[in-house]
């Protein structure tokens, strides 16, 4: 059974910007969470694209 989420905390999805422009199938994305209170702004991290093999910079989205 999923952990309820508490408080400020939600789940996100972060998306590889790089995959997008590169024109191959398939998308890079990964599942975290977030503090909305300590964290207003959209969250960007570097993260492993398995599909291209390198770190790329994935951004939250919707």
């Amino acid at each position: 059974m999923a952990k309820k989420a508490k408080g400020n905390r939600v789940q996100v999805i972060l998306e590889c910007t790089e995959h997008k422009t590169s024109g191959q199938p398939g998308t890079s994305r990964y599942i975290t969470v977030k503090n909305k209170k300590n964290n207003p702004e959209r969250l960007e991290l570097k993260k492993y694209n398995s599909i291209l093999k390198k770190v790329t910079v994935h951004k939250e989205i919707k």
